[in-house]
């Protein structure tokens, strides 16, 4: 699935790996302002040294408001029996609002699979369940949710129908990947001609994993979606725990259980989502010798959730429906650099792609390494540590 393209500014002819490589960024409106897809891709593309061609991709939320109480399915199908076999599935299980081809634009990226969306109504028995639960009230309702359903059906195309992929199945916001430098990729989705709250863009440098068109980040499921740069070497003890739980992983890359342990300590579990990223990036046990109710808090989640701690060089950006959260190690071995401006907040790896989408902005910085940094839809600040200004 997928084609090859040409060498780029940054890659080897003899196909040198550079570890450092892949782009990250992404923008949102703390006031849920809509911004044009064209913005994220300028920031993707100000890194050109951070792609070899081998991946691109960029998650939008609030491109489906019209249609919000739907889930949106993005497919990529290798064949017409892998596509028929999933409506079949789908047919069964949801109501289908609309089924079509994602719009592209043609010529632009050879090789294409079928790439098609739905907008997927639950049944009534399964819609039923309230929006507004508690998370306490959800997770003891976990297994048969409205979320836990849609994410059955994930799971059941994804292992069950060869040659088809979901690649996005969330409310209100879409993905859309591919083989191909950022600009090629943006171009063939027709990214300007969408306009969300809050976007993530990926550029892909691939070092231990083949370049393919569901390989591309981000990653996602339900309202989640994640764009990485770095390696995992805690893959096998994440992948092996996210397993146990019932996710599968099947996307030949080790970003995809980032979104699974999110999906799983939050909505799962009900944690709170700044406890979650400390579980993911615990402190070190010598931080957590000291007395009170917060300590006492991560020091039990350290012990509880050991298989979910991510180890090894990484930074990533989590997108949900309410907005964006940056995180790297606890030695920050790959960078991260925030900047805000007015109700825009900025995170990229390179201080370039900020500036080459805000000139002016009035706060840059590079967070603490370990710390999260929170950005909130519907709340005009981004609650972070207090990081290094860079002006």
């Amino acid at each position: 699935m997928g084609a090859r393209v040409g060498l780029r500014r940054g890659e080897t002819a003899d196909g040198m790996r550079i570890p450092s490589g892949c782009g990250v960024a992404a923008v949102a409106s703390t006031r849920g302002r809509l911004i044009s897809g064209a913005t994220v891709a300028c920031m993707v593309c100000a890194m050109p040294e951070r792609t070899n061609g081998l991946g691109a991709g960029f998650a939008a939320y609030g491109i489906y408001a019209d249609l919000a109480e739907c889930y949106v399915f993005h497919l990529m199908y290798e064949d017409g029996q892998a596509r028929t076999a999933t409506e079949d599935l789908l047919r069964a299980r949801f109501q289908v609002d609309a089924a079509e081809p994602i719009p592209t634009r043609p010529g632009v990226l050879p090789g294409a699979p079928m790439l098609w969306r739905y907008f997927l109504r639950l049944p009534e028995e399964v819609a039923a369940h309230s929006w507004d639960e508690r998370p306490a009230e959800r997770a003891q309702r976990e297994w048969c949710g409205p979320d836990e359903y849609v994410v059955r059906a994930v799971m059941e195309i994804n292992t069950g129908i060869p040659g088809a992929f979901v690649f996005s199945s969330g409310r209100e916001m879409g993905v859309f990947k591919a083989v191909g430098h950022p600009e090629a990729v943006a171009d063939f989705f027709m990214l300007d001609q969408y306009r969300g709250y809050s976007w993530l863009g990926h550029s892909r440098f691939p070092t231990n994993t083949p370049g393919w068109w569901g390989g591309a980040h981000p990653f996602s499921l339900l309202e989640w979606s994640v764009v990485h740069n770095g390696e995992l070497s805690s893959y096998g003890t994440n992948r092996r725990y996210v397993e146990s739980f019932g996710y599968r992983c099947t996307l030949l890359t080790d970003t995809e259980v980032i979104v699974y342990l999110v999906d799983l300590l939050v909505r799962r579990h009900g944690l709170a989502l700044e406890v979650a990223c400390r579980v993911l990036t615990p402190p070190f046990w010598k931080e957590l010798d000291g007395s009170g109710d917060q300590a006492a808090l991560l020091r039990a989640a350290r012990i509880v959730y050991a298989g979910a701690l991510l180890n090894g060089p990484f930074t990533t950006i989590l997108g949900h429906s309410r907005g964006l959260v940056g995180l790297t190690d606890r030695l920050m071995l790959r960078p991260l650099v925030a900047a805000t401006r007015g109700d825009l907040s900025y995170l990229a790896s390179e201080e370039a792609a900020i500036r080459a989408v805000c000139s002016g902005p009035d706060r840059v910085w590079a967070p603490l390494a370990g710390e999260p940094i929170m950005v909130e839809v519907g709340r005009p600040q981004v609650a972070v540590s207090v990081g290094v200004a860079r002006s």
